[in-house]
């Protein structure tokens, strides 16, 4: 009996192919672990005020996930801040946020609506806590607001939760000491010298309510440094206080207005959060555009350059969603 033989050269080539294609499916599998369609739907995302850096990076956030999940719909809702952040996706009015670690600590503790759905996404950027004055002000300290205008952001903002913190701890009380307002980034810079002796802001550096200022003048503003003590003092308090620590703003946040010089203060982590029932592969697929739009949100909002897969696992007060863990189990080396 005869019999057809496939020449060498021809089966090798066949074998080479087929080996290819199976190294080829490998490395497209590594590259994008899921081969399911993207998520689908629509989502609710809570940032901030508009001239904060939550809205922005939000924002840009939105545009990443067009391009990974371009069936899903994104609706970016503004609000006051953190306070209003958590309280939104605890209760269902919001589906994702970003919130100050203080301000997810607080309503724990306060055992607020929903408190016990709350999950973490990732550890994004640190909020560092920014009291601005007139150039030529005698506000050295804060001791010195004691009888000033002082603007401590919204009432559902994560400014005031800290900016009435650092009063007490000063030992300033922030509805008898001072004359309080409720200015906000978008308002503040533009009232100080004129209606207001100085205003807190916390945020991301630089923010840009502060950074357009201070480029058109070297004597837009003027920092007030809130020290390490004033710091431990704060610690004081206990609860949700043990999530600021001490630190410097450095002199690259406004350069034109430190002119080389650090600003003692104190920071926060901010968190993207969620709810328990969310669903977990559209968490996944959220958790890895976060992550892996970096570089290009870092580009505009420069505090999203430190958001990093080895520290954004660390979501304190919050255990991790599902989803998250499936997306950092994925990438953990």
């Amino acid at each position: 009996m005869s019999r057809t033989l496939t020449p060498v050269g021809r089966r090798r080539a066949l074998q080479g192919g087929a080996a290819s294609l199976v190294v080829l499916g490998l490395l497209m599998w590594w590259l994008r672990p899921w081969s399911e369609e993207p998520p689908n739907g629509t989502i609710t995302f809570s940032t901030g005020t508009r001239a904060g850096v939550y809205h922005e990076y939000g924002r840009l956030l939105s545009g990443e996930i067009d391009k990974d999940m371009p069936d899903l719909k994104v609706r970016l809702q503004p609000s006051a801040g953190s306070q209003e952040n958590v309280s939104d996706v605890a209760t269902g009015d919001a589906d994702f946020a970003i919130a100050a670690a203080d301000a997810v600590a607080t309503y724990k503790l306060g055992k607020g609506e929903g408190a016990d759905r709350l999950r973490g996404v990732a550890r994004l950027y640190d909020d560092y806590v920014q009291l601005v004055v007139p150039p030529d002000s005698d506000i050295r300290s804060v001791a010195d607001l004691r009888g000033k205008r002082v603007a401590i952001g919204l009432p559902d903002s994560g400014v005031r939760l800290i900016a009435n913190r650092v009063l007490r701890a000063a030992g300033i009380d922030p509805e008898q000491d001072i004359q309080p307002s409720s200015d906000g980034i978008d308002t503040g810079p533009k009232r100080l010298g004129r209606g207001l002796d100085a205003f807190f802001w916390s945020g991301g550096l630089p923010t840009d309510g502060l950074s357009g200022p201070a480029k058109k003048s070297a004597s837009a503003f003027r920092f007030v440094p809130i020290d390490a003590t004033l710091v431990a003092k704060l610690h004081d308090q206990g609860g949700a206080t043990r999530y600021y620590r001490a630190t410097n703003m450095p002199e690259s946040a406004y350069p034109t207005i430190q002119r080389g010089k650090a600003v003692p203060t104190l920071a926060v982590s901010n968190l993207l959060i969620t709810r328990s029932d969310m669903d977990p592969r559209l968490t996944e697929w959220l958790t890895r555009t976060v992550l892996d739009s970096r570089d290009l949100i870092g580009a505009t909002v420069h505090s999203a350059q430190l958001v990093d897969v080895r520290t954004a696992i660390y979501t304190d007060p919050l255990t991790l969603h599902v989803g998250a863990q499936r997306y950092y189990q994925s990438v953990k080396p």
